[in-house]
């Protein structure tokens, strides 16, 4: 079993909205930093959002701020990234990492150590 599984995925028409889930298992996401990224075709992988485990300070690019909402659930070990007013620049695809540290540089894990990648789940914006 993978250590984290992304899921919430698909194909949303611009200004449509997604939830992107984050389930872990094996470890507990309460104890780290955990962050999401995303990688559209041809370009590099980008830090989206930060969650830090100290002061649960959420950092955003500023490409989403205001449309992505990222949120923890420590009780049901699971970390979401709410999706709204989807752009057609957003499509790609989402990964989760559960960060080495306790803490995020910007929007991503501090110096970049992550500890654990989900698959990926892939977003599509088209109408």
């Amino acid at each position: 079993q993978l250590p984290v599984v992304e899921s919430g995925g698909g194909l949303v028409q611009p200004g449509g909205s997604l939830r992107l889930s984050c389930a872990a298992s094996g470890f507990s996401l309460a104890n780290s930093a955990t962050a999401w990224f995303r990688q559209a075709p041809g370009k590099e992988r980008e830090g989206v959002s930060c969650l830090s485990r100290i002061g649960g300070s959420t950092y955003y690019a500023d490409s989403v701020k205001g449309r992505f909402t990222m949120s923890k659930d420590n009780a049901n070990n699971m970390v979401y990234l709410q999706i709204d007013d989807l752009k057609p620049e957003d499509a790609g695809v989402y990964y989760c990492a559960s960060c080495y540290s306790l803490y995020c540089e910007g929007v991503e894990c501090l110096y970049n150590r992550v500890n654990y990648w989900g698959l990926g789940t892939p977003v599509t914006v088209s109408s």
